[in-house]
């Protein structure tokens, strides 16, 4: 992936001081067509993926998950809170915030949200289907 100081090179290069593309890709060791790519694009600056930068929950997230799903079948007298579950977490030798193990938590409700959305629209319901075999009758 190229890099913004890299881009403002070429482009400097290219434009203010009218240096041929061969002569831009021999100077920077990059291929011509890389060189090509990045002057006729519109994009000022080259999009890069979200940093993923490693987090204290992620060696308990399958734990936490699991304890979510057990938790959700429950009555809700039954559940523990989520700060018994992040109690727990501390036990096993979590050592992060609370607030991590709350915004894992909502981040896997509205998953779950989504896989129940998602399945709803392509299951077909009991009701729907006693009642279209009543018509056919």
């Amino acid at each position: 992936m190229i890099d913004v100081a890299l881009l403002g090179i070429i482009r400097r290069w290219y434009i203010r001081d009218r240096i041929s593309i061969r002569e831009i890709a021999r100077r920077l060791d990059i291929s011509r067509n890389t060189v090509r790519r990045y002057i006729r694009s519109d994009v000022s600056e080259p999009a890069y993926p979200a940093r993923r930068s490693p987090s204290s929950l992620d060696e308990f997230t399958a734990r936490l998950s699991a304890w979510l799903s057990a938790e959700a079948v429950k009555s809700r007298k039954q559940r523990r809170t989520l700060k018994q579950m992040f109690l727990d977490l501390r036990e096993l030798g979590y050592e992060g915030s609370y607030d991590r193990v709350a915004a894992f938590s909502r981040q896997w409700k509205v998953g779950q949200m989504e896989r129940v959305k998602s399945a709803s629209k392509s299951t077909v319901s009991p009701f729907l289907l006693l009642l279209s075999t009543a018509i056919n009758f």
